[in-house]
């Protein structure tokens, strides 16, 4: 998914902070509010003036910015913003929040989706940093989550089964069942974990249990317990621990012959926005377009 070394990383990171503003577009003066114009013309849902919509909205910047070029990433952080200002795609299209809480509150007591994070970030010194930094770098964010889940088919979903190489073994055209070549759940594990590249990759069952009906996973307990019972084994990227993973662990301890693996929220959609990057060049033919990953910003011991 045209992730970066660490040193590739390091040294475009330090570039990011050094570098003055993005340089205007030298191909026109391709605007990011056009950008957003033809993502709604061309993603076949109804996107009504008055959406009530919090999350497909700009983050940062807003639609009268030229756009040099257009990253695509799974969030915000400042890692991509860093990342993808050092190579002047100045338009980051997302699919997660960018500042912190879903509905990426800015104003203290406004917006759906609660108040974690409006007053408490207003008063962050990190806050304020990242969004003085990237608009002093002429960057602006926007989000596309609701729209990207309802196309039909669901972009994220296709970019996962895409990733994985699994297209072949969809089940009915299925995006969320597959059956696989037959397996065990830790070569299956390594494997997940190889191709998406990450290290947030936990596994509850018996490594040695063969496995060849394989589910995503959702981030409620009541999907996961519709869909363990029906495979060998589920992937879910972004669940509970206090239910979803106590489920399948007293399931396996009960003797079912089940698996699953837990990957990281990222790890499990980053691919999706690529896939967004692959469906929305032909319609922004002047600019660039391509992921940069936002990848497991961790290490362990």
């Amino acid at each position: 998914m045209n992730k970066l070394s660490r040193r590739q990383f390091a040294l475009m990171a330090g570039a990011g902070f050094a570098a003055g503003n993005v340089a205007q577009g030298q191909k026109g003066k391709l605007t990011a509010g056009e950008v957003v114009d033809r993502i709604k013309k061309n993603i076949g849902l109804p996107w009504p003036a008055d959406d009530p919509s919090y999350r497909d909205t700009f983050k940062i910047g807003g639609p009268d910015a030229v756009v040099t070029g257009i990253a695509t990433s799974f969030g915000g952080n400042l890692r991509v913003l860093q990342l993808a200002q050092k190579a002047s795609l100045n338009m980051i299209i997302v699919h997660e929040p960018t500042f912190y809480s879903d509905a990426d509150v800015r104003t203290p007591g406004t917006g759906a989706g609660g108040t974690d994070c409006d007053a408490a970030c207003q008063a962050d010194p990190f806050y304020k940093f990242k969004l003085d930094w990237a608009l002093r770098n002429n960057l602006v964010v926007w989000r596309i989550h609701d729209k990207w889940h309802a196309h039909k088919p669901d972009g994220i979903a296709v970019g996962f089964s895409k990733a994985l190489g699994w297209v072949p073994y969809q089940v009915d055209g299925s995006l969320s069942r597959w059956n696989i070549p037959p397996t065990t759940l830790g070569e299956l594990a390594k494997n997940v974990a190889k191709t998406l590249e990450t290290r947030s990759v936990r596994v509850i069952g018996d490594p040695n249990l063969p496995v060849a009906k394989i589910a995503k996973g959702a981030h409620g307990l009541a999907q996961n317990m519709d869909s363990l019972p029906l495979v060998d084994c589920i992937i879910v990227s972004e669940a509970r621990e206090y239910d979803s993973f106590e489920y399948v662990r007293d399931t396996v301890l009960s003797g079912a012959k089940r698996g699953a693996i837990f990957i990281s929220h990222e790890s499990g959609e980053d691919a999706g926005m690529e896939e967004f990057a692959r469906w929305l060049k032909p319609f922004v033919p002047e600019v660039p377009v391509r992921l940069i990953s936002t990848t497991d910003e961790f290490w362990t011991v």
